[in-house]
């Protein structure tokens, strides 16, 4: 028996090594055909580059009938993601349907249900979650960022230099947001505009506050490096005051994070677990009735606890 096993290793790994010498290794010089050295000549595309193509197409068609392609795209653009919005929405379905797929196999309906609400709420959830991160570094920036063009104007550099300078300076998400500006005023759109833009974008009553007063300094003049400082000093002061609210409201915030996710986690690991004490909720009527019940005081409490840590100042 040793003796054959031998056998059997010498002769695959004799096989391995002529697979590998025949078809792996080069055999002698190889020629580029003509047709791949013509830039005008499209490479030839995959048949699943082309299924992930017309997926694409398809997503963006029923997007733009149920007009959500713009909104979609600008939620995208506030979270600060380079995909496309139908990208995003395939990546979801394909997470979503696996993610279903799984726990029907693994514990049943029950699990596959919430699986099927929980993914695509979990990825506008992301969404939200990267939108905010980055508006919020954002905000802490901008008092630097006005500094730094405060300081180019008095060097003696122009409006759109000074914006530049921030957009090669500053760090990101600002330096982003800054050079969308400087690059969008170069194809002929006005600086206003731009400003404006960026402001609702980033959800940025500050930002509101310099656009409006470099749109004012346009129109009657002055010295906009001066006003700018004011408008950072008083960014400034603001920022100060959120930060203390936020280390605030920071344990509140915490317990409504773990209060949300307690019922979920719970359900998880129950269907894990023991997935017969679960199907007795989808056996009769009054289970599907207590579901709903927990479902909308869920809701509820999650709203009123939203409200509760949401502090405006």
């Amino acid at each position: 028996m040793p003796a054959t096993l031998l056998l059997l290793g010498v002769g695959a790994i004799s096989a391995a090594l002529l697979i590998l010498a025949l078809v792996v290794l080069p055999g002698g010089p190889s020629r580029v055909p003509l047709a791949r050295l013509d830039p005008s000549v499209a490479p030839p595309a995959s048949a699943l580059a082309g299924a992930g193509a017309a997926a694409e197409a398809a997503v963006e068609k029923v997007l733009l009938k149920r007009g959500r392609l713009a909104a979609g795209a600008a939620a995208l653009e506030r979270a600060g993601m380079a995909t496309t919005l139908p990208n995003f929405v395939l990546a979801v379905g394909l997470t979503t349907v696996l993610a279903v797929v799984t726990g029907a196999l693994l514990a049943g309906p029950l699990l596959a249900v919430l699986l099927l609400v929980l993914v695509p709420f979990g990825a506008k959830l992301l969404l939200g979650f990267r939108a905010g991160r980055r508006q919020a570094a954002f905000a802490d920036q901008l008092d630097d960022s006005l500094q730094l063009m405060s300081s180019s104007l008095r060097a003696g550099h122009s409006l759109l230099r000074a914006v530049d300078s921030v957009s090669q300076e500053a760090e990101a998400p600002t330096s982003e947001e800054f050079a969308r500006i400087v690059n969008e005023t170069r194809v002929g759109r006005d600086l206003s505009d731009a400003l404006d833009e960026v402001a609702e974008r980033m959800g940025s009553d500050d930002f509101t506050w310099v656009a409006q007063a470099i749109a004012i300094h346009r129109e009657v003049g002055g010295n906009l490096a001066e006003v700018l400082d004011a408008v950072g000093n008083t960014i400034r002061e603001r920022n100060a005051i959120r930060r203390q609210v936020k280390a605030l409201s920071a344990e509140g915030k915490l317990s409504a994070v773990v209060l949300m996710a307690l019922p979920f986690g719970v359900t998880g690991f129950i269907s894990v677990t023991n997935p017969g004490y679960i199907a007795k909720f989808t056996e009769s009527l009054v289970g599907y009735g207590m579901l709903g019940a927990a479902a909308l005081m869920l809701l509820v409490g999650g709203l009123w606890l939203k409200k509760t840590v949401k502090i405006q100042f």
